[in-house]
């Protein structure tokens, strides 16, 4: 079969998919390390992640933890800071979008990691030398390579990596991109595009009277921001449990719970500058 050559070749990273399984940091490995490629040096066995997976916890209490994972390589950005960097036209994008670190004319020019806004420009120190991700460009461009798709997302086995055309509006990524929210990272725009990378929670847990030790299921629970006036409305779950996602960082918010028989519980001035959790209401009964 022949390749289809691509106006503008595009690696779509959802992060709602990913399972930290790091097939794609391991599969960028077996391909840039202990060789040179016409694009690149080899990459450091150690020290460099040009797939870096970047995950973190959230939540600020113990009963409600949650974890994030976003794999990220470099952004073949539309404007790269690094090419802006760059002296000798060390680095340079291709007119289908990929954006390339000249192997020999790169070399001792640091400023170019340094000015990567999401620090996936790594310093070989050894080579005095700026590496990143080539997005396989290599392989992409060799007629006698069998596969379609850059390594990492060839081995991606949650489909959290999808490459396609972002010029083609029928392909799978434009169509992806069209169907789920797109969140850059650092506001970065490029040939990498992340879709759903989550924001800010805000969380609850919702119970009887606490002499009952029973939780509340089927409670309203209404939140609203005091900045915009947004609001978002849910029911608490069969553990008592109520979560509001992907909600803007830094906003104030008015929590809400209502549930037939019982006085309303409100809490003000509740804050998403982190992922929070509001805590246990514990309801009281409406007095006859």
């Amino acid at each position: 079969m022949m390749k289809t050559k691509m106006k503008k070749p595009g690696i779509v990273i959802n992060s709602a998919r990913c399972m930290a399984c790091y097939a794609c940091f391991m599969a960028c490995k077996d391909e840039h390390c202990g060789w040179d490629t016409p694009l690149s040096k080899s990459q450091p066995e150690l020290g460099q992640y040009w797939m870096n997976i970047v995950e973190w916890e959230r939540g600020d209490n113990p009963r409600r933890v949650k974890t994030a994972t976003v794999p990220t390589p470099c952004n073949h950005c539309d404007n790269p800071a690094c090419l802006a960097a760059a002296k000798d036209g060390a680095v340079y994008k291709r007119e289908d979008g990929i954006v390339i670190i000249d192997p020999e004319k790169a070399v001792g020019q640091k400023e170019i990691a340094d000015a990567c806004p999401i620090h996936a420009v790594y310093w070989n120190e050894a080579l005095q030398l700026p590496q990143k991700c080539t997005m396989c460009a290599e392989l992409l461009d060799d007629p006698d390579y069998p596969g379609f798709e850059p390594r990492c997302v060839e081995a991606c086995p949650n489909q959290a990596l999808v490459f396609g055309d972002l010029a083609d509006p029928e392909s799978r990524v434009s169509k992806l991109i069209a169907a789920n929210k797109v969140t850059p990272v650092s506001g970065l725009v490029g040939s990498v595009v992340h879709l759903n990378i989550p924001q800010k929670f805000l969380a609850g847990t919702v119970a009887y009277p606490k002499e009952l030790e029973e939780v509340c299921i089927g409670a309203k629970v209404k939140i609203e921001c005091a900045e915009t006036g947004e609001t978002h409305e849910t029911e608490t779950n069969w553990a008592g449990d109520y979560e509001f996602e992907d909600l803007p960082e830094g906003m104030t918010w008015t929590v809400t719970i209502s549930f037939d028989g019982f006085k309303d519980a409100v809490y003000e001035g509740e804050r998403t500058d982190h992922d929070h959790y509001v805590g246990i209401t514990y309801l009281e009964p409406v007095k006859a």
